[in-house]
């Protein structure tokens, strides 16, 4: 599949995400207003604050693809790394506010659950799960931090709804057999889901801070670079390896060592044939700078 494909992919999915959460936002405000559930309507706010992250990554990933210029020559992939650390914050804020809401449920009296809720909760529950399992695929298939954290913002709202099915199911059963406990059964579920999207979020946000902060890629991708680099005969050496992601391609230092004598056509020439192989290998590798050392047969002493 070609970068174009990949991109309309994804732009699809960020688009499909953002009207799903208009459309679910709008649901659960309306039915958690009418019918007094705590855990519906927090959910639904926290669906409002989906909205707007869904439009940052998709902005972000409409940005990300643009080509390197004179401003941004290492391109603009770091756009979908802003935007995922956005949806973390968003996600962090919105188990602040159902923490609240929950833990406040608790002092008065527990509202009366609702069926029509109880269905709206699950109909969110399936909605999102499909929404994640297409949305994650895309994601990593494309290496779209921006697909990948309106994947994990999905992923929230399935832990949400989740918690909202199970709170005002045990409301219900607790009005029908008169079992106070089971009728705050809703803020309860809200006190859980809390603590999944915060775990969620703080993941999200460390992630993005790594990436922005330059961190290196992971020590077996490190490991696959040496790998492919030393396939080449002409390499007699590595002499420093550094790699990071910039957003949804990563970019490689290199220094290799190369027998001295070489002309500086043979040495251009070794250049091209390492970049043409990490590339093909390594579809997202976007950049190899690479500096030439040389390298005599003494060297091996």
């Amino acid at each position: 599949m070609n970068q174009g494909t990949n991109s309309n992919g994804s732009l699809l999915a960020g688009w499909i995400s953002l009207i799903s959460n208009i459309i679910l936002t709008i649901l659960k405000i309306v039915v958690g207003t009418l019918f007094n559930s705590p855990v519906l309507l927090a959910d639904g706010y926290h669906n409002a604050g989906d909205v707007i992250a869904s439009g940052a990554a998709l902005t972000s990933m409409r940005i990300s693809k643009r080509p390197a210029d004179e401003d941004h020559p290492y391109g603009h992939g770091k756009a979908e790394v802003i935007s995922s650390a956005i949806v973390g914050i968003i996600l962090l804020l919105a188990a602040i506010y159902i923490a609240f809401e929950s833990f406040s449920a608790f002092f008065h009296e527990p509202e009366k659950a609702s069926v029509i809720a109880f269905i709206t909760a699950i109909i969110s529950l399936v909605w999102k799960q499909v929404l994640y399992v297409y949305t994650i695929r895309i994601g990593k298939r494309t290496n779209s931090k921006g697909l990948i954290a309106t994947a994990y913002d999905h992923l929230a709202d399935v832990y949400a709804s989740l918690a909202a099915v199970l709170g005002i199911g045990l409301a219900l059963v607790g009005e029908i057999y008169h079992i106070q406990l089971l009728t705050y059964g809703d803020p309860i579920a809200g006190i859980i889901v809390t603590i999944l999207v915060f775990k969620l979020a703080y993941g999200m946000i460390i992630e993005a801070i790594d990436t922005l902060m330059e961190k290196s890629v992971s020590k077996e991708r490190l490991d696959n670079f040496t790998t492919l680099i030393l396939t080449i005969p002409e390499v007699k050496r590595i002499d420093r390896l550094r790699a990071r992601e910039h957003g949804h391609y990563v970019l490689i230092d290199l220094r290799v060592g190369v027998a001295g004598e070489l002309t500086i056509q043979e040495g251009h020439d070794i250049i091209r044939k390492i970049k043409k192989t990490i590339m093909e290998n390594q579809p997202d590798v976007d950049e190899v700078l690479i500096h030439l050392n040389p390298w005599y047969e003494i060297d091996k002493a």
